[in-house]
């Protein structure tokens, strides 16, 4: 058998914006151009989100997939399970393939746990009698045997998301493409994706991992791939590819943020938990988020500033939290150190956000050193982010009022 995994030359993925008519990737991309206003003086316009990708992977190899949104991450994991069908370039997979893109796509919300486990897995390319006889494994890697035989719409987020892992995972994949997966599912859980991340390394399995938390990136993979604007900006040595990407990230090119040339601080840690404790990515409208942040000084600081500000998947700055303006002052700092900040209950609309972490120097001054501290989702009981417009949602005070004729009794709604 050869060595090397997957080889990819000159992957390319064109698109048509505002084209009328034209072929598309799934049904939500058919949905999505149905509500998609063309504007008459215009015709339709290409966007390359991959232009010319070219690498290769050994058997074996944990490699990370980084970028901003929309570099073109997520569209290369597609080419390469054949989800999507590249414009130009080839890529030869040697080996059996599994891909978890979206946790719990091919799910039935109707369905149970157990009729979703043998759908599942025939979507991921498993036979009735493969699943039959993984079947005892999937249930308990996922830990959810009392509850099996329950409509999977009725599930935790937590619950959901172990149950599509478990299914991708015994699929033993020679090559397996995760993307963004481990930032959902509580810490447990995810130290044990880990683990069997691992495991599936020391088999000989490779490993594709796509993520914004770069501590996981940095944890699990040894080499990364940058993306920048579709094309491959670096292909090499983890570290220094966190390096050129912090340093290219739209933190360094914000106005309001002036690095300075030497930094007097450097974050050690970012971790996003609930109030319990637990490390998520996956949080349920309403609930609060609690954001621990290590640190370590390279000479003292006076009143440093720390804040953290959420940015929703397009980039639109949602809210900001700040030490000072949160009546919390910091004379001074030097050395190691912690931070947490408890958010009031998140009444964001259900999507993907990202959270920056950064910290002033003497109150409002220059910012001092900044990063991205990991993305997480935000799950609404009724609206999901394909249904909802704007920024946060607050329930309203509605009422009705009828004529008494149409013998209709007045309604109101409590907020």
């Amino acid at each position: 058998m050869t060595d090397i995994a997957i080889k990819a030359n000159g992957l390319g993925k064109k698109y048509q914006l505002g084209a009328m008519g034209s072929q598309h990737d799934s049904v939500r991309d058919l949905f999505t151009s149905a509500f998609r206003k063309k504007k008459s003086d215009s015709g339709p316009k290409e966007f390359w989100a991959l232009r010319n990708a070219s690498f290769e992977i050994k058997r074996g190899e944990n490699v990370g997939i980084i970028g901003l949104n929309g570099a073109g991450k997520s569209t290369l994991l597609k080419v390469l399970s054949q989800i999507v069908t590249p414009t130009e370039g080839t890529a030869d997979i040697t080996g059996r393939l599994g891909a978890l893109l979206e946790v719990g796509t091919g799910f039935h919300q109707e369905l149970t746990g157990r009729e979703n486990v043998f759908l599942y897995g025939a979507i991921l390319g498993m036979s009735r009698e493969e699943v039959d006889a993984k079947f005892d494994q999937i249930v308990a890697f996922a830990e959810i045997e009392k509850f099996i035989d329950t409509p999977v719409k009725r599930y935790s987020s937590g619950m959901y998301v172990r149950l599509a892992f478990a299914v991708a995972a015994h699929l033993d994949p020679d090559i397996l493409l995760l993307d963004e997966v481990l930032a959902v599912g509580d810490f447990s859980f995810q130290k044990k994706c880990m683990d069997f991340a691992r495991s599936l390394e020391r088999r000989g399995s490779t490993i594709l991992f796509v993520s914004h938390n770069m501590f996981s990136i940095k944890a699990m993979c040894p080499r990364v791939i940058y993306l920048k604007q579709g094309q491959v900006a670096f292909d090499g040595p983890t570290d220094e590819g966190l390096k050129l990407y912090e340093a290219d990230n739209h933190l360094a090119e914000a106005p309001w943020f002036k690095r300075k040339a030497e930094a007097p601080l450097v974050f050690t840690d970012v971790t996003l938990r609930n109030e319990r404790g637990e490390e998520t990515g996956m949080f349920d409208f309403g609930e609060r988020m609690v954001i621990r942040i290590k640190y370590k000084t390279l000479r003292p600081m006076e009143r440093p500033n720390f804040g953290v500000g959420l940015n929703r998947s397009d980039d639109i700055h949602c809210c900001m939290y700040s030490t000072i303006e949160d009546g919390l002052d910091i004379p001074l700092i030097d050395g190691e150190g912690e931070l947490e900040l408890l958010t009031p209950p998140i009444k964001l609309i259900a999507d993907l956000y990202t959270a920056m972490i950064y910290v002033r120097e003497s109150g409002y001054g220059d910012i001092a050193a900044a990063q991205l501290g990991g993305t997480f989702h935000v799950r609404h009981p009724v609206y999901s982010s394909y249904a909802a417009f704007g920024v946060f949602h607050e329930p309203g005070r509605w009422k009705i009022k009828q004529d008494p004729d149409l013998q209709v009794l007045q309604q109101e709604t409590r907020a």
